[in-house]
């Protein structure tokens, strides 16, 4: 299968790439609005997998390629950047291909983070929105830190909520989820209670601001 990542230079994106490749027979596609960016971050991601003894099947290219080779296509940018990067690729998706999104809306004031609900009710339902006809979207991986799942050293004990409408479309993402070593997906429902999840976020963040004995934080659900 090919799982490709839009915006897979950035900090998300450089951690799932390194997971999937590593742990899976996936080809890993990492995709970027600058095709060389691309290349030139899939040359780090195998130097870094080197240094482990490990491999993977990894590409970069610009997003609309990456998109068009994407089985599974996860939209790993910022939330406001989530609408234009689908709407930027969407005559790149085929229906059956499952989009995937693990973006949350978060201000910051004095006091800590803030989960910034959208209108359309969470930001994966943005994604949803902008999607095309027949692709399905999924929320995962909204509360997980980035820079622990990239260190290839960290062992990963944790959960990560999945949502979606699709059900086969989720049962494929669970499978992704499941495939990262020490990674388990938990359903959470449809796409009505993204929000709910994201909200996890902010509080996972404050968390680790706040309270000395935390830093990067994981959920694990027992």
């Amino acid at each position: 299968m090919n799982v490709t990542l839009l915006g897979g230079t950035g900090d998300i994106g450089e951690a799932l790439a390194l997971r999937w490749a590593r742990d899976t027979d996936h080809t890993v596609v990492v995709g970027s609005r600058d095709a060389e960016r691309a290349r030139e971050r899939v040359a780090d991601y195998e130097r870094a997998l080197s240094d482990y003894g490990a491999d993977g099947d990894l590409v970069g290219c610009g997003n609309a390629e990456a998109a068009a080779r994407g089985d599974v296509v996860v939209c790993a940018v910022p939330a406001y950047h989530l609408t234009d990067t689908i709407d930027a690729v969407a005559d790149s998706l085929e229906p059956g291909d499952v989009l995937v999104s693990p973006a949350v809306g978060i201000k910051h004031d004095e006091a800590g983070a803030h989960y910034n609900r959208p209108g359309a009710g969470s930001v994966t339902a943005l994604a949803d929105r902008a999607a095309p006809e027949g692709v399905p979207v999924v929320g995962a991986f909204h509360n997980l830190p980035a820079a622990p799942m990239a260190d290839l050293d960290f062992e990963i004990d944790a959960d990560t909520p999945v949502v979606g409408d699709d059900e086969s479309a989720v049962a494929t993402v669970v499978d992704l989820v499941e495939a990262i070593e020490g990674l388990d997906a938990r359903r959470a429902g449809g796409l009505a209670n993204a929000a709910e999840v994201e909200g996890l976020t902010a509080l996972l963040i404050n968390l680790g601001k706040h309270d000395r004995d935390l830093h990067d934080v994981w959920v694990r659900f027992d």
